[in-house]
């Protein structure tokens, strides 16, 4: 979105945008592997072997499967909308030869850096937390979380969704690239708010709760492309049913990861 705002894309392009995608991700596997090596030492991990191996596979590995499953169903098919053996191979070697090295590099960089040191001490014997009230609670918090990201964004999902299953061209990267800006800040926010709550509850697992309060808003992205797909969509077929829930189990799944 970045860079079709400032001109460098076309719109009407979309291999362009896929390629751009596709180079931003494998190039930034050294920043990825410095900042998940980091992060687990300075939170006292010592399985790092894991540590890297998931951050380079695991997302990935996700993503790539199921799009491989979908573009079997597909060649099987004879569409021509299958992606090429050729190409599977071209993605597998910008993985497994130029991601994966680069987020072991970075990871050794990360493990070699001083661990990040607590604002405050903190005590070793962890102490019994309080009973919570309701909006202090794991899953009441992630549903409440959720809702205000997703409602900056919800007028664009028709775009974008129209742009992808209605082979319309989406023009607004300016304003997506806004949209885009607003989420992040809503999002850094709510969860910087319900994080506050729950330590003054005296509830100090806050890092898991930190993460899904905001990516919570997946899920409200999940089932407003059910919606979508029940009153805007005319698809029949079980094959064709399969491929738009695929890609969009890709999409919510990478969504979930980005908020």
């Amino acid at each position: 979105a970045v860079f079709a705002c400032l001109g460098f894309l076309s719109p009407a392009n979309r291999g362009s945008l896929m390629t751009c995608v596709l180079v931003l991700y494998v190039c930034l596997g050294f920043p990825a592997g410095y900042t998940s090596a980091r992060l687990y030492k300075s939170f006292g991990g010592e399985k790092w072997k894991s540590n890297v191996l998931l951050t380079s596979m695991l997302c990935p590995g996700l993503v790539f499967g199921v799009f491989f499953v979908l573009n079997l169903i597909l060649a099987y098919k004879r569409s021509s909308a299958a992606v090429p053996f050729s190409t599977l191979i071209a993605l597998l070697a910008l993985w497994f030869l130029v991601s994966v090295p680069l987020t072991f590099v970075g990871a050794f960089f990360g493990f070699r850096k001083r661990m990040l040191e607590n604002p405050v001490r903190t005590n070793k014997i962890p102490r019994q937390i309080p009973e919570q009230s309701i909006y202090t609670q794991a899953l009441p918090g992630s549903v409440m979380g959720g809702v205000l990201p997703f409602g900056c964004i919800f007028i664009q999902l028709f775009f974008i969704l129209n742009s992808i299953w209605s082979n319309q061209t989406y023009y607004m990267f300016g304003f997506l690239f806004l949209v885009f800006l607003i989420l992040c800040i809503t999002c850094s926010e709510t969860t910087i708010l319900l994080c506050y709550f729950h330590l003054c509850a005296e509830d100090y697992h806050w890092w898991w709760r930190s993460y899904l309060t905001s990516g919570f808003t997946a899920f409200y992205l999940f089932i407003y492309c059910v919606h979508y797909f029940s009153t805007k969509l005319n698809i029949s077929g079980f094959v064709s049913t399969l491929l738009y829930f695929g890609y969009t189990t890709i999409m919510v799944f990478l969504f979930f990861l980005l908020t």
